[in-house]
């Protein structure tokens, strides 16, 4: 029995924000202004993103859950889906609003639809496409007659100049041999401005069913494979946790107590730069190598290509690793808003799917791919889908 997206929908809090508007939104650092947010915006190539947060007070708009919820009412408004039929709702986030109950629980509640089957998937970007092969595998096999899969994301919570302000150092130093050294490697700024610049806030919803509804195209779900090179390489980006020089990888629970984790600094989000630039592509490539093992493919198959990735300036050595591997799809096939919508992690891949699906450019017959890079221990995900 196959399985079809019937239909997505997405939902991106407030009015778009601007790059001379963020720290307006999110606060300075400091009391001034980054020094390295120009550098980092002209390398990752957005233009504008949302976050769930009111622009003059820097308050929170919308829960986690709540962005979820209203991309599954967007959804159902879209599709004429009744939630009353819902039979499996599986949910991925990085961060939810609560360690314990799961996020999927928080999104049934708040919904306030009859008893269903609720899934939570944890992980960072990974996490909305592993929600979704559980919603996919779960109709696939016929326990589940259709299912919502989500993904959502709250990143600016996080990034607020408050949570920065107790021992938080920028890189942006008045030196101007730094700002230059930026210029010239903008892998270097992730180390200290790049998730302020980079992250933002938004949610998406897919319906799963066992056969294709409403009279616009569905895409079947030929298969989803998620590949983790995690063997071969340490933690890159994380949260609730700190990374020591020599290695070493120490959790909140282990700082000792409440106080000690939060004046060690465990809580923000981070991210490892330098092993980020010298790994992404290169265990990219090897994922590439496991995906052909499993997969015939090659990119001539493919009609659309949906690539979720954190930079424009990561884009031209994708591309080399993808077509070094034998999987080159060319640029005009490559279908990507992240300059319009931001990076909205988990949701990003789905964010883009919801655009290219009503907007009127799918014909039946072709075939697209989905790709979704993780850098919390380099996990790669790949979908195919064909329009019918």
């Amino acid at each position: 029995m196959p399985a079809y997206i019937s239909g997505v929908g997405i939902f991106l809090p407030n009015e778009p924000v601007g790059n001379d508007e963020i720290e307006n939104v999110l606060g300075q650092v400091g009391g001034r202004r980054s020094r390295t947010k120009a550098t980092v915006l002209q390398s990752n190539g957005i233009t504008s993103r949302h976050y769930a947060l009111d622009p003059a007070s820097g308050e929170m708009t919308h829960t986690n859950c709540q962005l979820t919820v209203e991309a599954i009412r967007a959804l159902c408004d879209r599709t004429g889906f009744s939630l009353a039929d819902l039979d499996t709702l599986s949910c991925g986030t990085s961060l939810p609003d609560q360690a314990l109950p799961n996020h999927a629980v928080m999104v049934h509640g708040e919904l306030g639809c009859p008893p269903c089957e609720p899934v939570s998937t944890a992980g960072v970007c990974m996490s909305g496409l592993t929600a979704f092969k559980y919603a996919y595998l779960s109709v696939l096999s016929g326990n589940s007659r259709n299912a919502v899969s989500t993904a959502s994301e709250l990143a600016s919570a996080s990034l607020r100049s408050a949570y920065f302000e107790s021992g938080y150092k920028p890189a942006d130093s008045d030196d101007e041999r730094a700002t230059e050294r930026l210029r010239a490697n903008p892998v270097v700024a992730l180390e200290a401005d790049f998730l302020r610049w980079m992250l933002s806030d938004g949610s998406a919803a897919v319906l799963v069913t066992d056969e294709p509804r409403g009279a616009s195209v569905s895409l079947r779900v030929d298969w989803v494979e998620i590949i983790s090179m995690a063997h071969l390489a340490d933690p890159c980006m994380y949260a609730g946790a700190v990374k020591h020089k020599d290695g070493s990888f120490v959790g909140w629970r282990q700082a000792g107590s409440p106080r000690a984790a939060l004046e060690g600094e465990y809580f923000y989000i981070r991210q490892d730069a330098r092993q980020l630039g010298q790994l992404i592509t290169k265990l990219l490539g090897e994922s590439i190598d496991v995906l052909r093992e499993r997969r015939d493919v090659t990119g001539d198959d493919y009609d659309w290509f949906l690539p979720h990735y954190s930079s424009a300036y990561f884009r031209q050595p994708f591309e080399e690793t993808f077509r070094e591997r034998g999987l080159g799809i060319p640029s005009e096939k490559w279908f990507t808003n992240l300059a319009s919508k931001g990076n909205t992690g988990s949701a990003s891949v789905f964010i883009m799917l919801e655009e290219l699906l009503n907007g009127g450019r799918l014909t039946p017959g072709q075939k697209l791919l989905c790709w979704v890079p993780e850098s919390g221990r380099f996990t790669y995900g790949f979908m195919q889908l064909t329009v019918v």
